[in-house]
């Protein structure tokens, strides 16, 4: 049988480490009962995405620039339009 075969992107394979560490806090916390593994790793990758989501929306990191809020999007120096 073939091994699978996974290549994950930096932000991918952070998403992953973070999900996997939420999960793993739900099976420590005995929330997850046989038959729900799916569930409940599903919400963990929501909560891990979301959770990526805020720190990107919440930290400016080397090089992004800082646009004027009352700029549109497609006229901002860091989000040309092509």
């Amino acid at each position: 049988m073939a091994k699978p075969y996974v290549s994950l992107k930096p932000t991918e394979q952070t998403i992953t480490a973070a999900a996997a560490q939420i999960y793993a806090a739900y099976i420590t916390a005995g929330r997850v009962e046989d038959g729900q593994e799916k569930l409940w790793m599903d919400r963990a990758i929501r909560e891990a995405i979301r959770i990526g989501r805020v720190v990107d929306e919440s930290v400016q990191s080397d090089g992004e620039f800082d646009c004027l809020r009352s700029t549109p999007r497609s006229a901002c120096c860091a989000h040309p339009p092509w």
